[in-house]
């Protein structure tokens, strides 16, 4: 795929760097419409979403999703042999799923026409960069508009570095082959949560520690709860209102103060420390000072249409900040592309990007939660539908969670929807929608629901309200 010769210089209307959800939409909305598109990625097509996130990180929650599923057989009728789970089998399947993903997003690139160019992009200016490989230069690429999609990498905290070994960062557990007999986890985030749930379900004793006042703290404070209430019924240990002090890294594993608000501080041991307490931006190496582009705190500045402070050059995904998904990233790179053709393209609110949590129970939300309302100091009317009054949830042995809604007390629309429990996530394309067209409880109640389907929580929850 390398479309590139010995230091050559190539011309183009768009250059990509990075080829995440974000890089790869771009390029190929770019190559629709007529430009010549290339883009620049140091590692594998699809980024660290299809290579070392989003993907592989789904494909190993379905591989304890399995395992927990086969160990409640019997409640089921189904009789099986006791079961061991293999880290080192599910995790092969997981790189294999990755690895899929990422030719896929190859195929598609080369089917749109998109140039790829193995190597990492360093600015000269703001219209021309060099292509770096194994720290020589290869060629340059000069285009008359660029978009920077580098994504973004684990924070580290001082005293806590990752040695890959006993303290690890996100990308260290989707690659492990042996199952740590106990786990610190730093971060009760979305990461946080999904890797804690993931190793506790295969055998891992695993505490979570969130300084915040409980886990998820964006979310609704009623579904964070029962997330909580879920994972200590699944023996997951949850600290929250926590910190970690004086960590210290042993041959056999690290032990670490734990301080809780309100209660003695603690040692606490454990064989790795897994720290995921968020994602920075990856600014730096690439010569952003060269070609004019402010970054604050870790992050590329642009306006509303993903414009950076050099003209030509736009941002999206996680190096420009705000929330951190990768269908956010997707969404930002058709408004980028837009503004390079001379488009207009409405506005991106974060209030209408929905956010997942892959854990089981999942939870699925966009909009309000019931705490931001207050805060905001909108009325609102409240509807909940428990899974537990749900035929399908009942069939499927799956009776924790619900759907709650949020509507404005004043003229009726929609202004949030969270739900959480198992297949939750899929319901958020339904809450979406109803959202971005200001649809009101009535009109969901008016909506015919299959049945038996998780969906018809909705229009319960809505009927409360209706």
């Amino acid at each position: 795929m390398d479309a590139m010769s010995e230091s050559s210089v190539t011309q183009y209307d768009l250059a990509l760097i990075g080829s995440g959800p974000g890089g790869s939409e771009a390029a190929m909305l770019g190559a629709r419409a007529g430009l010549r598109v290339c883009i620049i990625e140091k590692g594998a097509p699809g980024g660290v979403c299809v290579n070392w996130g989003c993907i592989p990180t789904k494909a190993l929650l379905r591989s304890a999703e399995m395992f927990d599923s086969l160990k409640k057989g019997a409640s089921f009728g189904v009789s099986a042999p006791d079961g061991a789970f293999d880290l080192a089998a599910a995790v092969k399947r997981s790189r294999t799923v990755a690895g899929k993903m990422s030719k896929g997003v190859a195929f598609m690139l080369r089917k749109a026409g998109v140039e790829f160019l193995q190597g990492e992009a360093v600015f000269r200016s703001p219209t021309e960069v060099d292509i770096v490989r194994e720290g020589s230069r290869i060629g340059s690429v000069h285009a008359k508009h660029f978009i920077i999609a580098t994504g973004g990498r684990p924070r580290s905290i001082p005293g806590m570095e990752p040695d890959r070994r006993r303290v690890i960062t996100s990308r260290d557990a989707l690659a492990m082959t042996a199952l740590p007999a106990s786990m610190l986890v730093l971060g009760g985030g979305a990461i946080g949560v999904e890797l804690a749930w993931f190793y506790a379900t295969a055998g891992t004793k695993v505490t979570i520690v969130e300084m915040a006042d409980r886990l998820l703290p964006q979310e609704d404070g009623e579904i964070s709860e029962a997330l909580r209430r879920s994972l200590e019924k699944t023996g997951i240990r949850v600290a929250t209102g926590a910190k970690l002090e004086n960590v210290a890294v042993q041959d056999d594993g690290v032990s670490a103060a734990l301080l809780i608000e309100g209660k003695e501080d603690e040692r606490v041991t454990a064989e790795q420390l897994l720290v995921a307490v968020g994602v920075g931006g990856n600014t730096e190496g690439i010569g952003l000072e060269a070609a004019g582009v402010c970054v604050e705190r870790g992050f590329v500045v642009t306006d509303a249409s993903c414009r950076t402070s050099a003209p030509g050059i736009y941002a999206i995904g996680d190096v420009r900040g705000g929330m951190l998904l990768a269908h956010k990233a997707s969404a930002e790179a058709e408004i980028a592309v837009k503004t390079i053709l001379g488009e207009q393209s409405a506005p991106l609110h974060d209030s209408h990007i929905p956010r997942c949590v892959y854990a089981e129970p999942s939870i699925a939300s966009i909009g309000l939660s019931e705490e931001q309302a207050l805060q905001e100091g909108v009325a609102v009317h409240i509807g909940r539908s428990a899974f537990a009054a749900s035929g399908k949830a009942n069939a499927y042995g799956s009776l924790e969670g619900m759907v709650k809604l949020l509507f404005s007390a004043e003229d009726g629309r929609m202004l949030g929807g969270h739900c959480i429990g198992h297949g939750a996530v899929e319901l958020i394309g339904e809450l979406a929608l109803a959202l971005s067209f200001s649809a009101t409880a009535g009109q969901l109640t008016s909506v015919v629901h299959a049945h038996p389907t998780l969906s018809e929580s909705i229009r319960e929850a809505a009927m409360q309200v209706s």
